[in-house]
C-alpha cells in the first residue's frame, strides 16, 4: 500500500496537535503581574501584544493548512516531510515571540521574529507546491494557487521587515502586522476552486 493511499487524516491530526501545543506554549510564556492595577500591565504589554500577533499568525496557518488538506486527494513521503518542515518553523514562533516581546526595541529579536515568519512562509509555499504537483495541474489546489502572488508578496514584505529591523524597529513591526492583516481574512482561493468543481460535477463524490 502506498503512502498516498493511506489518506491524509493522520497528517492533519498531527499538525492540529502541534499547532495547539505551539499556542499553549506561547500563552504559558505570559507572566502575570503581581500587582493589581491596570498600570501594572504596562511593563508586560509588549510581550502581550507580541503574543496576540503570533496567535493571529498561528491561527492563519492553521486555517489555510486546513483548507489545503481538505482539497488534496492524498499525501506522499515528500509531502509529509514538507509538512514537518513547516511545523518546525512554526514551533519556533513561541521562542522568537517571547524574545521580541522582552526586547522589542532591539534589532536582533525583531529581525529573528521576521526570519522565522519568512521561513514559515517559504515552507508553506513549498508544501502547497508539492500538494499541487501530487494532485496534478488540473487539481483544485493547482487551480487555486495559480502563481501565488499573495504568497510571493508576503515573502518580499518579510524580507523588507527584516532589513527594516536594523534601521527602525517600529517600521519592521508595522510590516509584520501588515502581512498578518493581509492574510487575516481566510484565503478563499481553495474554497472557490472547490465550489467550481462541485458546480461542474454536482453528483461527484467530492474530495
Amino acid at each position: 500500500m502506498s503512502i498516498a493511499s493511506l489518506g491524509k487524516g493522520r497528517i492533519e491530526a498531527f499538525s492540529d496537535g502541534v499547532i495547539a501545543i505551539i499556542i499553549t506554549i506561547m500563552v504559558l510564556e505570559l507572566k502575570v503581574p503581581h500587582e493589581t492595577h491596570f498600570a501594572d500591565l504596562l511593563p508586560v504589554l509588549p510581550v502581550l501584544l507580541s503574543y496576540v500577533l503570533s496567535f493571529v499568525y498561528v491561527g492563519i496557518y492553521w486555517n489555510n493548512h486546513h483548507h489545503l488538506f481538505h482539497a488534496t486527494r492524498g499525501v506522499n513521503g515528500a509531502i509529509m516531510w514538507a509538512n514537518l518542515h513547516l511545523l518546525f518553523w512554526l514551533s519556533l514562533i513561541p521562542f522568537v515571540t517571547h524574545w521580541m516581546g522582552e526586547n522589542f526595541r532591539a534589532s536582533a529579536p525583531v529581525a529573528s521574529y521576521g526570519f522565522v515568519l519568512l521561513m514559515a512562509a517559504i515552507a508553506y509555499q513549498f508544501l502547497a507546491s508539492l500538494l499541487a504537483r501530487h494532485d496534478g495541474t488540473n487539481s483544485v489546489i493547482a487551480k487555486a494557487l495559480g502563481k501565488d502572488r499573495k504568497g510571493n508578496l508576503s515573502v518580499l514584505l518579510y524580507c523588507a521587515g527584516i532589513a527594516l529591523s536594523f534601521v527602525n524597529f517600529g517600521a519592521a513591526l508595522s510590516v509584520y502586522v501588515g502581512v498578518a492583516v493581509l492574510w487575516f481574512i481566510p484565503d478563499r482561493r481553495v474554497e472557490r476552486a472547490l465550489a467550481e468543481v462541485q458546480a461542474v460535477q454536482p453528483n461527484g463524490n467530492g474530495l
